[in-house]
């Protein structure tokens, strides 16, 4: 018997649940296809900014480990430490397992199909897609790819490499009671535990997630600083240390996001915030909107690729772009990010919590407002 839908989505992550919910919601027949068996652990600082947190349609109480309206942003090599806190939190500890499989189990409700171990081995592309998986065939006229930074969907339509992918390693970390009261109280960004990178410490229920990324596409030995980062926070002996390795995609496909009726969302199509790196939010974001455009298109495929692609050039891209200049300036100069920071700190330390409140996005002027800031600065300090 066939299994044909109107819409496969290949992936379970916040993506493709996420979409697979809101087409579900709309009377859309679609399948969720995941080569793993739910629920199943997933490598991510678990670290869900409230932007992300305050656009889902439900209550994610029941898997929010911890909460944190409080932050901590440091530069050591400038002697600056900066904290901006919220009423609502700033940032949500979530473990991926249990927030994807909720956003799972809400879709199944809604009436979606769900095949679990279900390995995409490859597509024949036709008026009807044909997905052949380890456990048979399935058959949709679209496909939404959420099969994040390493999936094969993107490949297998067509597209070429153009994301700029960068490495991050993530350790689970128990440590003694004394180091874990100290550190579980807010969470810190240190931008200079890693050259053009940052290190993070995100406190869960009985363990800290602790991580070092670099936001560049450049061999360095990530392990080094790692062990550096744990000097800095005070931890000399940990208990135990479960390590993951993991590429996050911190630019946009140059090449377009839809191809014979396969619409890359998330990490697929490298929407992760190019500053923090952050994935969830955009994530959620693009899914719905692939959700939307299908259910907007009438399921009809160039009308449906046309409101995907205004909605993105409209709500997101411009976003991401203005991120990729404000990223370059941050992380590849670090004498002009001191002196920003020394002048501007607490008001760009405000500003980013704001983004990640979800209450601006970054302004597509900037470019133009940092070289104004930048040369009354000069101005002032040399008296030109």
């Amino acid at each position: 018997m066939k299994q044909k839908y109107d819409v496969a989505i290949i992936g379970s992550g916040p993506a493709g649940a996420s979409a697979a919910l809101k087409l579900a919601e709309n009377g859309i027949s679609t399948v969720l296809i995941e080569k793993e068996i739910l629920p199943r652990y997933k490598t991510c600082g678990d670290g869900f900014v409230y932007r992300g947190r305050r656009k889902l349609p439900f209550d994610i109480s029941s898997v929010v480990k911890r909460e944190f309206n409080k932050i901590q942003i440091n530069f050591d090599k400038a002697g600056i430490h900066l904290t901006s806190e919220r009423d609502a939190p700033i940032i949500s500890m979530i473990m991926r397992d249990d927030f994807d499989n909720l956003i799972v189990e809400k879709a199944k409700k809604a009436g979606i199909t769900l095949l679990e171990g279900h390995a995409l081995n490859d597509i024949s592309f036709g008026e009807t897609n044909t997905l052949h998986t380890s456990q048979g065939d399935v058959y949709a006229k679209f496909i939404i790819a959420a099969d994040g930074a390493l999936g094969k969907t993107a490949k297998i339509t067509g597209w070429k490499e153009t994301r700029n992918l960068i490495p991050a390693l993530e350790y689970e970390v128990e440590v003694s009671p004394e180091d874990f009261e100290r550190l579980s109280r807010e969470v810190r960004f240190d931008f200079d535990a890693v050259p053009l990178g940052y290190g993070w410490c995100f406190p869960k229920q009985k363990h800290l997630s602790i991580g070092v990324a670099i936001l560049e596409r450049k061999k360095i030995d990530l392990k080094k600083y790692y062990k550096a980062y744990l000097t800095t926070l005070g931890i000399t002996t940990p208990i135990s240390e479960e390590f993951h390795g993991f590429q996050i995609p911190i630019s946009p496909r140059t090449d377009g996001f839809v191809k014979k009726n396969v619409f890359l969302i998330g990490d697929a199509a490298g929407f992760a915030d190019p500053i923090t790196a952050e994935g969830i939010s955009n994530a959620i974001l693009t899914g719905v909107m692939a959700a939307d455009s299908i259910i907007e298109g009438k399921l009809e495929s160039k009308k449906s690729t046309e409101i995907y692609e205004s909605k993105l050039a409209e709500v997101l891209l411009p976003e991401l772009k203005t991120g990729i200049y404000l990223s370059k300036l941050f992380y590849r100069n670090e004498k002009v990010r001191h002196f920003l920071m020394k002048r501007y700190g607490q008001r760009m330390c405000e500003e980013m919590t704001n983004v990640f409140m979800g209450e601006r996005t970054y302004p597509a002027d900037i470019k133009k407002k940092i070289t104004s800031k930048l040369k009354s600065a000069l101005f002032s300090k040399f008296k030109l």
